[in-house]
């Protein structure tokens, strides 16, 4: 699952550089930053939790 979502997460930021998501703080390309924070947040989550 840690991969898939990792995945996931790369091709949002390459769709971002490409096309903008238009989301709400994802208006512009240079914010594709913001979703490699969230990615690497996501992931530390999973290193906590996993036993």
């Amino acid at each position: 699952m840690p991969k898939a979502l990792t995945l996931l997460l790369f091709i949002a930021m390459c769709v971002q550089i490409i096309k903008p998501l238009g989301y709400p703080g994802l208006r512009h390309r240079r914010d594709f930053w913001k979703i490699a924070v969230f990615a690497i947040a996501v992931m530390m989550v999973t290193v906590f939790v996993r036993p």
